[in-house]
């Protein structure tokens, strides 16, 4: 299923996003995007879209940007004043002039940046708390997205159902329709069977009777093909629970295909196959709406 959704925050240092999308994809992918140095949040990121989420393949991505252009400043001042040392020796032994101050402060390691205990393991704890919590919001926002598209995904498919309902519902008419048709054709395999020279054994004439039998009866597939538009109805109520119904949909989608086949190979007229094959099209078009399904 797609869907996508954005979730922001920040301290007083620092700005975040987490951006989430996820596309159609039969089984669950994960590709998770950290900066330099938060690779310690992409297990648990992982873990937490897991827990959320059954199929589909999924980016998330952590954008985190700072409220400042640099750190304070501070000067060494235990460098400056060995400076201040060296040059009045240096300046006494040669007679040179005395340097300017903003000269001292040039010299490398005099200016420093500060450090304000960014990365204690109190202050990393407390910044990772912040960022889980945006990540858990913007896996809200994907699944209600996602969600969303499943409740219309939910009235397509359903009208997938009501449509391979009716084609069974011609079928099962059409079946009984070519009643003569198949009568008049087994009559005529009958006695041809009869009529062969050697003639068969009981066994094997009762084989080639039960195998024309099977050949002209629909009923059974007609009746599996109902079964599977019930179970269709009733995943479909679990999906509106928010019940995850993807794979199991997928194989029924198989199940569907195989009756739809087997109704054509028996088919004992032209319309009966007709409808056989409306019916494998109804199902294929069902099937890829299903691949969509959580």
């Amino acid at each position: 299923m797609t869907g996508y959704a954005r979730a922001q925050g920040s301290d007083e240092r620092r700005r975040w996003v987490w951006e989430a999308r996820s596309v159609n994809g039969r089984n669950l992918e994960i590709r998770c995007r950290v900066p330099q140095g938060f690779d310690r949040l992409e297990n648990p990121a992982r873990t937490a879209v897991g827990g959320r989420l059954k199929r589909g393949n999924v980016s998330l991505t952590l954008t985190i940007t700072s409220e400042r252009q640099s750190k304070p400043l501070r000067i060494n001042r235990a460098l400056l004043a060995e400076l201040g040392v060296l040059v009045e020796e240096v300046r006494k032994s040669t007679g040179a002039a005395a340097p300017a101050a903003d000269g001292l402060l040039r010299v490398r390691g005099v200016i420093e940046e500060e450090d304000e205990n960014e990365d204690t393991e109190e202050a990393i704890a407390i910044l990772d708390k912040a960022l889980t919590a945006t990540l858990d919001e913007v896996l809200k926002a994907l699944v209600a997205a996602r969600a969303a598209e499943g409740k219309a995904l939910a009235k397509v498919i359903d009208g997938h159902v009501v449509e391979i309902e009716g084609l069974c519902r011609r079928a099962t008419e059409q079946a009984q329709e070519q009643i003569g048709t198949v009568r008049a054709r087994f009559e005529g395999q009958l006695a041809e069977i009869m009529e062969r020279v050697p003639a068969l054994s009981e066994e094997r004439f009762a084989q080639e009777v039960a195998l024309l039998v099977g050949k002209a009866d629909v009923r059974e597939e007609l009746d599996r093909l109902a079964a599977h538009i019930a179970q269709a109805r009733t995943l479909l109520a679990e999906a509106r629970s928010d019940n995850p119904v993807g794979r199991k949909f997928d194989f029924l989608c198989q199940e569907f295909n195989r009756e739809a086949n087997t109704l054509c190979s028996k088919s004992a007229d032209i319309e009966l196959t007709r409808i056989g094959i409306d019916l494998k099209g109804a199902v294929e078009r069902m099937r890829e709406q299903v691949q969509n399904v959580e």
